[in-house]
This record gives structure tokens, C-alpha cells and sequence, in this order.
């Protein structure tokens, strides 16, 4: 890319951004050049990118803290700018994707709205692309985590597969036949925001009772704090742990506890996990996929959370014990899958970037072969005097 970026510099026509890419995904990923890409995995709390091989294997990964969201959308940009040139300085980079966290566009070229960042409607593909002088592709992070998850991890051999991502709300993905489902505008796998509980816990999002109240970090810490706060006395390893500030209790610490056998911290896990089952089942009536993969950073909780989520599935399953049973799985790509799948997806529009710079460097030496033949005709002659 450095190369690339200096010939762009000097005058040259940028890269063409391809503005969609074709939705035979499943086909095109497999004759998709070989070459290493840039992931970026846009958080509220960091930035994340890495240099992605054609096996899904990091080459070289880089972070830096998100910038305060109160800032410019520029400012996010710098942050996105300065990693990838960064790790293009020792990688020869064909092609950027990135992960945010928000709503993008159908086009994939627009974040419409981005709950951790001032993003609204922000061009942000266009704008990165003129910039880096390589095709960007933007997508949502819960998409580019299930493309990861589908083509190197959990997921792979399925044709139907979902995916949940628990970390502070709920996020997902649909991929079929290896497509991901993206709805007519961009929007689809916002999963967290059905209605569960009719008139339950306010959301952020503005409703009540949406299902990431019930089943999600926020939900898990929310619970613990509120034991603490009211010094029940099945939290007193827990108010112990945290000296009795209550604001000190994460999902991390409620984790520890459980796998060291605190009751009260297993007992939230279940309640945690039962709702994730419910909601689950719900999916399945809807889209009857073959797996569900569970990603986000709660599920590192492993069985305490899905095992209590197997559990709610069957019980709750539309025709339970007369249809197969879809499975339920942890992610295996860990904190990195947005980052590995957004550079996957960014191998498709590699493509053009090739084809477009080898016809630039051909029409370039076709000039000079031109104007080197023009000097050549246009020089003087020598002649020998007798």
C-alpha cells in the first residue's frame, strides 16, 4: 500500500471503491486474491486493527483508546488513518475494512448512526477511501464478527447460522448460504431491541422491556448492584470484594466469583442465560437456522451463561420434540472476530483495487513508451561532414 499511496500522491487517479459489494459473497470470497488486508473493529472504548492473511491468521495487530465521542467524526477518522498507515509502513495492504458499532447503511458506504460516537450519517467509507487511496468497506461489527466466525471459527460448514454478540447491549447477524443479511436498509440483527417484557425496564433505545435488559452485561451488573445496594445478605461476597462500593462491581469481577462458586453470582449467570435461551427460541421461530453462535464478551462466561441458555431453548422452542434443535455454541474467535471479518469482507473489493492499479501502471507505461518515442523522433540528428 505504501507504494501505492506514494504513486497516489504524486498526481495519479485514486483507487476506485467498488460501491457494493455483489451479494454472492459465498462464491466471490473463495476466488477473492490472496492478499493481506486491514481490519479495524471500532469500539466506544478502542480502536482496534490488524493485518488479516487469506486464513483468517493476524499478521500484525495495533490498538489505541476510541476518541471521546463528544469530538468531530474527524477525529475518529485521524485515529483510523493513522493505525492503517501505520501498519502499512510494513505490510503491502490491498484493501481496509471496518467494523463499527452502529447502524450502516445498505450501500455499506454511511455509519446512519452510531450509539458510542458523534456518527450521523457520516460517509465515513467515502471519506477513508479518499484518504487511504485504497477501497474501504464499512460494515456493522456484529456482521463482520459473524463473517469470522462463519468462514474461520465457530460457525464454519454451517448454511444458516445466527449470531449474538452480549457484551453491554445485544447485537447479531444473520448469514444464509453464505450471505449475510443485511434487510432492505442496512439494519437487520438489531435482536436486542425486541420487545420481551411489555412495559419492563426502560432501554436506552427508548422502549421498554427490549431483550438486552434482561440478558446482556448490562443486565447482569445491573441485577448485582442492586442485591448490593440493598446489602442483601447473598451478596455479601461480592460487597466484601468491592469494600462495599457498589459502582465497583463489573461483569468481569461478577464472572470471577461465579467460576469460584459464589451462589448469588452463579444464580445471576442462570438468570442471565434463561432469558438468552428465550430469546433464542424466539429466533428460531423466526429464521430456523442451523446454529447459533454466542460471541461478545459475556460469553466468557462459557456454561455458567449457556448452559442455563441450552436449558430455556428447549423448553421454550415453538414445536419442541418434533423439529431439530439448532446449536447453541460459543464464538471462538474471541475480541478479534470484527476485526478478522471485516477484513475478510474487505478481500472482495481487493479485486478491484488490483485490477484497477494494474491498468493504471499499464496505461502508465504505454505513456511513457509514447513520449519516450516522441523524444526519440524529435531529437536532432547528427550527420558526418565529409
Amino acid at each position: 500500500m505504501s507504494t501505492y499511496r506514494d504513486f497516489a500522491h504524486r498526481g495519479s487517479a485514486r483507487a476506485t471503491v467498488l460501491r457494493t459489494v455483489s451479494a454472492r459473497e459465498r462464491r466471490s470470497h473463495l476466488t477473492a486474491p490472496r492478499v493481506p488486508t486491514v481490519g479495524i473493529d471500532i469500539g466506544g472504548t478502542k480502536v482496534m486493527a490488524g493485518v488479516v492473511d487469506a486464513d483468517g491468521v493476524i499478521l500484525e495487530k495495533v490498538r489505541t483508546e476510541t476518541p471521546d465521542k463528544s469530538k468531530s467524526p474527524k477525529v475518529v477518522e485521524d485515529t483510523i488513518c493513522e493505525l492503517v498507515l501505520d501498519l502499512s509502513d510494513r505490510h503491502d495492504v490491498h484493501a481496509v475494512g471496518i467494523g463499527a458499532a452502529g447502524w450502516v447503511d445498505a450501500d455499506r458506504s454511511k455509519v446512519l448512526f452510531a450509539p458510542h460516537l458523534a456518527w450521523r450519517n457520516e460517509p465515513l467509507r467515502d471519506a477513508l477511501s479518499a484518504r487511504l487511496a485504497v477501497p474501504v468497506l464499512v460494515d456493522n461489527d456484529a456482521n463482520t464478527a459473524a463473517w469470522a466466525e462463519w468462514r474461520f471459527g465457530a460457525g464454519r460448514g454451517e448454511d444458516h447460522l445466527v449470531m449474538i454478540t452480549l457484551g453491554t447491549g445485544i447485537g447479531g447477524a444473520i448469514l444464509e448460504d453464505g450471505q449475510v443479511k443485511r434487510g432492505k436498509y442496512g439494519v437487520a440483527g438489531e435482536f436486542g431491541h425486541m420487545q420481551v417484557v411489555p412495559g419492563g425496564h426502560r432501554c436506552p433505545c427508548g422502549n421498554r422491556g427490549c431483550w438486552e435488559q434482561y440478558s446482556s452485561g448490562n443486565a447482569l451488573v445491573r441485577e448485582a448492584r442492586e442485591l448490593a445496594a440493598a446489602e442483601s445478605p447473598v451478596a455479601h461476597s461480592l460487597i466484601d470484594r468491592v469494600g462495599g462500593s457498589v459502582q465497583d462491581i463489573t461483569g468481569p469481577l461478577i464472572t470471577e466469583l461465579a467460576r469460584e462458586g459464589d451462589a448469588m453470582c452463579v444464580e445471576l449467570f442462570q438468570d442471565i442465560g434463561q432469558w438468552l435461551g428465550v430469546g433464542i427460541a424466539n429466533l428460531a421461530a423466526a429464521l430456523d437456522p442451523s446454529c447459533f453462535v454466542i460471541g461478545g464478551g459475556v460469553s466468557a462466561a462459557d456454561d455458567l451463561l449457556i448452559g442455563p441458555a441450552r436449558d430455556a431453548f428447549r423448553r421454550h422452542l415453538t414445536g419442541r420434540g418434533y423439529r431439530p434443535e439448532a446449536r447453541i455454541v460459543k464464538a471462538q474467535l474471541g475480541p478479534e472476530a470484527g476485526m478478522v471479518g471485516a477484513a475478510d469482507l474487505a478481500r472482495l473489493v481487493a479485486r478491484r483495487f488490483r485490477r484497477a492499479n494494474r491498468r493504471r501502471v499499464e496505461r502508465h507505461e504505454r505513456y511513457e513508451r509514447y513520449a519516450q518515442a516522441l523524444r526519440n523522433s524529435a531529437s536532432p540528428r547528427t550527420t558526418q561532414e565529409p
